[in-house]
């Protein structure tokens, strides 16, 4: 895609920054419901279709004005970029050479479904807001770039042992092991989700959500890039190794997994879809603001806007799963049974136990709640706390102390461990309780509906496989159970081969303009004020 508007493009907002932990709900998705002739851009005039064009999605009017510093991107360049590449002739060849191996792997293990084009966004400029072309855009052509937030001369490293010394712009020598992983780690996570969704395209319940998809999986691509960048730049021959890797290593490969288990877990149906778009995209939300506060600046640049991105992906989620919980309300407030398989739609039961599931297995993405690596990074000034700046301390957590959950006989109690070793635990509790505000919005579907059910979180120890829960049965309420009684009980609270076999039966596909699959909600309102049936993808 160019800079310049094709064929259905227009200019807008990117996806707000969901840093405030509130925003979920907040994208690229403005207004109330524009009519199938009109088009509003976020602050920009209000357009029309043109008249002999109009069903082709040509789209007239004014883009809004930046409020903000920008830095505009260069689509004349094979690799788009606003990090001046082309003044850097060997960083470039080396990355032209990573191309078409990128580029491969997308060919391979990216979405399998054959489309003729996609209306996608993509960002034209980095500023404040963040500035984004929508146009129909065959996605072997997307244009994934390497894009920075805009430099702040006077930043200083914000925590640690550095506290106040000006960011770094190179990797300090002491430290260049640990980023080298740390961003090696964060990289690994963006083709892996790329892999685990590749055949969704093949049953998706509307074009709405068909697009949906494709915009999480170009982005993810994009965000591989952002990390390999960092790699090629600043790490030298092991980091172009490490690049390598990054396309050489697959999701649920017996020989050459991904690095961690929740990106190995398959993706088999839209459910699973958008709880994995919930709850572990937004557990790389709160790595990604972990990362933003990085005394290495360029990291940091480069996580601060993936995070502008990335709010749409979490908005895919929030919404996803919000429709299901509508349709699957009105079907039970309808018949009066959450018997609703033949009825089209999924027992709100089974939403419970992939909620279960999603949220389990993205908890111990966090890792353990002590950890003296995440201590070391934290006082080198490597990787900070959510909202570090906001913090109202010294930033040096030397004598702090915080509560860690331990499980001591046959009761759950709490043990008093220095802060600086618990900073993985006072992370997962800020996405917790973000994570809580999503389910308080679905169950408003439910109240809304007169129904006395609710969604739930399970307890934090529930189905663990790292920290202090790993290796003990607790029940989502919280209870300690014997292995004999949790094998008893498991299949009421995760999803079974039956369950799986159920939603798998409702996922066929609906390729049709303002189409929807029996088990899922329209929603209010279409992408970027674009009505809901518009054909979002064309074959």
């Amino acid at each position: 895609m160019t800079a310049n508007p094709d064929e259905g493009a227009t200019t807008a907002t990117a996806g707000r920054d969901e840093l405030s932990g509130a925003g979920a709900d907040q994208d690229d998705i403005v207004g109330a419901g524009a009519g199938r002739g009109e088009i509003v851009g976020a602050g920009a005039g209000r357009g029309e279709l043109s008249g002999a064009g109009a069903d082709q999605g040509e789209i007239v009017g004014a883009a809004p004005a930046p409020d903000g510093p920008v830095s505009v991107i260069d689509y004349n360049e094979r690799i788009p970029n606003n990090v001046g590449l082309a003044t850097d002739r060997k960083l470039q060849r080396a990355l032209q050479a990573w191309q078409p191996k990128f580029l491969d792997w997308w060919a391979s293990l990216g979405p399998s479904i054959p489309t003729r084009d996609v209306y996608l966004r993509t960002a034209i400029a980095v500023g404040r807001d963040g500035w984004a072309n929508f146009a129909r855009v065959p996605m072997q052509q997307y244009r994934w770039g390497i894009f920075l937030s805009e430099r702040n001369p006077d930043r200083t490293v914000g925590f640690g042992r550095h506290l106040g010394e000006p960011a770094w712009q190179q990797v300090p020598g002491e430290y260049r092991a640990d980023l080298r992983r740390l961003i090696v780690v964060q990289g690994d996570t963006e083709p892996a989700s790329v892999e685990q969704q590749r055949h969704l395209g093949m049953t998706a319940p509307s074009l709405y959500d068909m697009r949906n998809l494709f915009q999480v999986n170009v982005e993810e691509g994009r965000h591989l890039w952002a990390m390999v960048y960092l790699l090629h730049a600043y790490f030298g021959r092991d980091g172009r190794d490490e690049a390598e890797q990054l396309l050489q290593r697959n999701s649920g490969d017996a020989d050459k997994p991904r690095i961690l288990g929740a990106f190995n877990e398959q993706t088999t149906d839209w459910l699973s879809f958008f709880m994995f778009t919930y709850f572990t995209d937004r557990d790389g939300k709160y790595q990604l603001g972990t990362l933003k506060e990085s005394g290495f600046d360029p990291l940091a640049r480069t996580c601060e806007f993936m995070l502008r991105e990335e709010a749409h992906h979490m908005f895919v989620g929030t919404t996803g799963v919000q429709r299901i919980v509508e349709r699957t309300a009105a079907l039970l407030a309808a018949h009066g049974t959450d018997d609703l398989w033949d009825l089209g739609g999924i027992p709100l039961a089974v939403i419970q136990k992939y909620l279960n599931f999603q949220f389990s297995v993205s908890l111990d993405l966090f890792g353990s709640e002590t950890s003296s690596n995440v201590a070391s990074y934290f006082t080198a000034g490597l990787k900070g706390r959510w909202m570090e700046t906001r913090r109202k301390d010294d930033h040096l957590l030397a004598d702090a102390t915080m509560q860690i959950p331990v499980v001591a006989g046959d009761t759950i109690t709490t043990r008093t461990v220095p802060m600086l070793t618990a900073l993985n635990l006072d992370l997962r509790a800020e996405y917790v309780a973000d994570c809580e505000r999503g389910i308080r919005r679905w169950n408003r579907e439910l109240e809304q509906t007169g129904l006395p059910h609710r969604l739930t979180l399970p307890h934090e120890g529930f189905n663990r496989k790292v920290g202090a829960f790993a290796g003990h049965w607790v029940s989502p309420s919280g209870e300690l159970l014997a292995a004999a009684d949790w094998d008893g009980q498991a299949a009421g609270w995760l999803p079974t081969p039956e369950d799986r076999a159920g939603v798998a039966a409702l996922m066929q596909p609906h390729y049709e303009p303002g189409e929807f699959a029996s088990w899922i909600a329209p929603p209010g309102v279409g992408i970027n004020d674009l009505p809901v049936e518009y054909d979002y993808v064309r074959f």
